[in-house]
């Protein structure tokens, strides 16, 4: 149960990683004919791919009704969207450049599909991939201790959530899945440290995207409120504010290779 205005609250925060992630994209736009955004959520960063990729067609690819339905606002003459899953999403024709940015943190299998993603680009083409790298940090923790107080531990929606903690590898790891399937490869990781303004800022961050299993498994607004009371009154503490607003560290792991 997905929230694109939710999502794009900290949109200027979630956007930068995508913009640099494309920047290491060397294709020349002359020769792109098809770019495939995989998770592309409510479509406004899909949309940009069209300036840089000016003879492309774009395609977003999302399995989300409610983030489809924002992305739609962005379709042009070169940019659509369209229902896949990310988990088994593939081709008929190659593309000449895959892009998925914060989305196979949500598929348990995608390092083992990484190879069978890449095939769907051509030689010569370019995969781009940004993953947070940061499933066990404090808010994390801080959810998963929620979901275990008596109050929660016995609602079988919430037991059955998967446990997403290890899902997303080092950078070095998804460089040794790719090497053998690339000509050129880049890898690296990044912190950001959001400064994050407002009430309950990591809170309604985390409402955004990591939140969303858990939401969707309560049963009523009153129940997803008194858990995000409960989870506010942790997060305080890990994230506590400054005058300036309140620091939020950001690990994301980025990769780049060249079929």
């Amino acid at each position: 149960m997905w929230d694109p205005m939710q999502y794009v609250r900290f949109g200027d925060e979630r956007s930068r990683p995508f913009h640099e992630l494309v920047a290491r994209v060397g294709a020349d736009p002359d020769d792109v004919k098809t770019v495939v955004d995989l998770g592309c959520g409510p479509g406004a960063l899909t949309a940009t791919l069209a300036d840089r990729f000016v003879r492309a067609h774009i395609i977003g690819v999302d399995n989300d009704e409610a983030m489809l339905h924002a992305a739609a606002e962005h379709t042009t003459q070169h940019v659509s969207f369209e229902h896949g899953d990310i988990s088994t999403w593939k081709v008929d024709n190659a593309v000449d450049v895959l892009i998925s940015n914060a989305a196979f943190q949500w598929d348990l299998g995608h390092l083992e599909r990484l190879p069978t993603l890449i095939s769907n680009v051509r030689p010569g083409g370019w995969f781009a991939f940004q993953v947070p790298g940061n499933l066990d940090d404090p808010h994390h923790q801080a959810i998963r201790e929620v979901r275990r107080r008596p109050r929660w531990a016995t609602i079988p929606a919430l037991a059955a959530l998967a446990d997403r903690t290890h899902v997303s590898k080092p950078a070095t790891v998804y460089a040794d899945a790719l090497a053998q399937h690339a000509s050129h490869l880049d890898a690296w990781e990044t912190t950001y440290v959001h400064i994050l303004q407002g009430d309950e800022p990591v809170l309604e961050w985390v409402k955004g995207t990591a939140l969303r299993p858990v939401l969707t498994a309560l049963e009523s607004d009153a129940m997803r409120a008194e858990f995000c009371d409960e989870l506010a009154a942790l997060l305080r503490t890990a994230y506590p504010a400054k005058p300036y607003g309140t620091p939020f560290p950001f690990r994301r792991v980025f990769v780049v290779a060249q079929r």
